[in-house]
Parts: C-alpha cells; sequence; structure tokens
C-alpha cells in the first residue's frame, strides 16, 4: 500500500554507536529470527503483546524489531503510551497502532508534542487529530516542517480555502504521510489526459479526495466509458465524482442493463433522468426495482447474456 512506507527518519533511530554494536552481536541469532522468541526474556516485548501488538507483522519492517530490544517499558515506552492516549488513541487502538507504526517509540517525545501542537495552531480540533493519528499511523513522525509543506502543497496546487484543505486531510490524512509523486501525477492526468478544467478537479478532489490516490489506469478506464461510451459530459462528472470510486464492472453491467431497457437517460433535462449516484451507489435489488423497474431476475439473466 503506498501509504505504508515509513519517513526515511524512522528508520535511522539508532545512533552510529548502537548500529556498530548491532553488527557486532546481533540482537536476533542467526537460528532464531523471531521476535516471539525474546518475549521471556524482554519485558517490553511482553508488555507490548500483553497491549495487542502482533509481533510478527512489526519484524517485517525494517530494523523495527532492533528498535524494539533495544527500548524499556518503563524509561521509554511507558511516556509515548500515555502520549498516545492523550492525544486520543482509544486504549483498544495502541496494540493496532504500535503494530503498524512500532517507529513512534524510539521518537523524541518532545519532537512528537512539537507536532500535535502545530496540527493545533493550524485549529485541528482535538478529535479530528485523533482521528487522522488512527487513520495515518505515520503522521506523527514527520516533521512540522513537512507537515507545513504538505498543507501549503494541497492548499496551492488546488486552490482551496484553509478550512477546505484542512476538510481534506481529515478525511484522507494520509495525503500527509505518502508520497506526492501520485498525487501529482493524479492531477496532471485529471487536467492534462481527462480534460478537466482547474475549478472542476478543485471540485472533483475536494469532494472525493481518494481520486488524488487512485490508480491512475483505472481513472482513465473509468473516464474513458462515462464520458466517450456513456457520454456523460465534464460537468455531470465534476457533480458526481463518487462515481470514480466505483467498479467499472459494476458501471458498465448497470449500463448496458438500462441500455437494453431504453432506460439510460442520464440527461437531468429529461424526465427519465438518472443520477450518476443512482447509477453506482444503490444496491442491485433497490437499482433493479427503482430505476431500472426491473425484477432482480431480469438482471441476472441479462448478466449471462454479456
Amino acid at each position: 500500500d503506498w501509504d505504508d512506507i515509513p519517513p526515511s527518519s524512522a528508520l535511522e533511530v539508532i545512533s552510529e554507536e548502537e548500529a556498530v554494536q548491532i553488527i557486532a552481536e546481533p540482537l536476533l541469532p542467526i537460528q532464531s529470527s523471531t521476535l516471539r522468541d525474546y518475549v521471556d526474556h524482554s519485558e517490553t516485548l511482553a508488555k507490548l503483546v500483553h497491549l495487542g501488538v502482533d509481533l510478527s507483522q512489526v519484524e517485517k519492517r525494517q530494523k523495527a524489531g532492533q528498535l524494539l530490544l533495544t527500548l524499556d517499558f518503563e524509561k521509554d515506552v511507558k511516556k509515548i503510551l500515555l502520549f498516545l492516549k492523550d492525544v486520543g488513541v482509544e486504549d483498544n487502538q495502541l496494540g493496532p497502532f504500535l503494530t503498524k507504526n512500532p517507529y513512534i517509540l524510539g521518537e523524541d517525545l518532545e519532537a512528537l508534542e512539537t507536532r500535535v501542537a502545530y496540527l493545533k495552531s493550524k485549529k485541528f480540533g482535538k478529535s479530528e487529530i485523533a482521528q487522522m493519528v488512527s487513520r495515518a499511523p505515520y503522521l506523527l513522525l514527520f516533521s512540522v516542517e513537512r507537515l507545513d509543506n504538505r498543507l501549503g502543497f494541497f492548499k496551492n496546487e488546488l486552490g482551496l480555502s484553509v478550512k477546505k484543505t484542512k476538510d481534506l486531510v481529515i478525511r484522507l490524512p494520509r495525503l500527509l504521510t505518502g508520497k506526492l509523486e501520485p498525487v501529482k501525477e493524479n492531477l496532471q492526468v485529471c487536467q492534462v489526459e481527462l480534460g478537466f478544467q482547474r475549478n472542476e478537479i478543485q471540485q472533483i478532489v475536494y469532494k472525493t479526495p481518494k481520486i488524488l490516490t487512485a490508480s491512475k489506469k483505472r481513472l482513465k478506464q473509468t473516464f474513458d466509458y462515462l464520458h466517450n461510451i456513456m457520454g456523460i459530459p465534464h460537468h455531470m462528472l465534476t457533480r458526481f465524482p463518487q462515481v470514480f470510486n466505483s467498479k467499472l464492472l459494476r458501471i458498465r453491467e448497470r449500463h448496458m442493463f438500462l441500455a437494453f431497457l431504453g432506460r439510460a437517460q442520464y440527461d437531468p433535462a429529461q424526465p427519465s433522468y438518472i443520477s450518476l449516484d443512482q447509477l453506482v451507489s444503490l444496491p442491485d435489488q433497490v437499482f433493479c426495482t427503482e430505476i431500472a423497474k426491473a425484477s432482480m431476475q431480469d438482471f441476472e439473466n441479462f448478466l449471462k447474456t454479456l
């Protein structure tokens, strides 16, 4: 997953001296490559397991296992746990959170507090910060400069107000942690290849932030079908951008069924108008009876002919 790459700083939690020691006497002996084998000897690991940390996942993360073995629970870990609880990570979420981001246990507490203070200074509320941190576990590993640059990027690139920029990252906080390249490419695709105007892209992204991280190939294929086959104009796609989150197969099957019934009418000026929202978001049963005015059986039989 594109947002599961910790920042490089997270991998530099050990000093030169420590690194030399690790190389000199490996903490994980060759014959025992699992953290599980250390639980009996390490109070820190035992307590983390008790919290619900999944060590088999942690050891897949670069240098995470070695980091945990160098930490003292009382001295190093406890204060970070209290900090996370203070930020709003629920007790039952601490285990899953640390499984995804064990690196936070090696971070400097003051640096973490500064990052939260920065988000508060940008008028993110306590519950919003809690939600963002839970949904983008690496968020607090990033420096204030990085967070600031990111917020600036989305504000300027999309021409959003401060409030709308905040809204955007609250809904999809991994925009602050993931790589920017795919995001820039998707914006480029929307403008150059799909032909949306800047103000349309602004509305589309604001309504459906996931478009920024969607697969380019899928975006293009979905657009091609909606625009070139179904004849949906840009301004209608801008009004219902959630259609881009739908599976193309679903759009295609439903459109073809409606076309077969002579009901594929997507022009709001016409009396039998069907909105894109109705086309994709309704469950099959409701779509059949209310939109296609047909039975589920008709729809299933039709699909067999495709």
